[in-house]
């Protein structure tokens, strides 16, 4: 018997979902992988494509490559794109992604968990003062997952 001490199972599959699936739903999902390995199945997606844009935000590249993720092989995609909609758990870290993750799941046996994460991209001034924003979230965001899956 569970005490309640113990954090909740783990779900078979969760996703994270922002904006463009360039800055913070990566961050998440690259986060979850390091922590969790391959206990469970990890994705993210954005509502709309940014046009002109590939991969990865490069300061999302940055700060993860400090402690080793690699995110430089990510290809964002949008809710439409995903292989499999069969999650037992969204995070929407945008109110606009929470929304369409409501409508997502609107028939489905899904958890839907709202995590509000600011958006670095609005950091301004030099690279380093840019850099320590998107850092910010990336801990933010780490420090949330430990809160909500434990230590692996």
């Amino acid at each position: 018997m569970a005490s309640e001490s113990d954090p909740p199972p783990l779900p078979g599959a969760v996703l994270f979902a922002c904006n463009f699936n360039r800055v913070r739903s990566p961050m998440a999902e690259a986060l979850l992988k390091k922590m969790l390995g391959d206990q469970v199945f990890v994705d993210s997606c954005g509502l709309k494509a940014e046009e002109g844009a590939e991969g990865a935000d490069p300061f999302v590249e940055a700060v993860m490559a400090e402690i080793g993720c690699d995110l430089s092989r990510h290809t964002p995609k949008t809710f439409d794109e995903l292989e499999d909609g069969s999650f037992d758990l969204v995070i929407s870290l945008t109110p606009e992604a929470q929304h369409r993750a409501v409508e997502l799941t609107r028939h489905r046996a899904v958890d839907i968990e709202y995590w509000p994460t600011h958006d670095p991209t609005l950091a301004g001034g030099s690279r380093e003062h840019r850099l320590e924003a998107y850092r910010d979230v990336r801990n933010a965001l780490a420090a949330r997952l430990r809160e909500r899956f434990g230590s692996a």
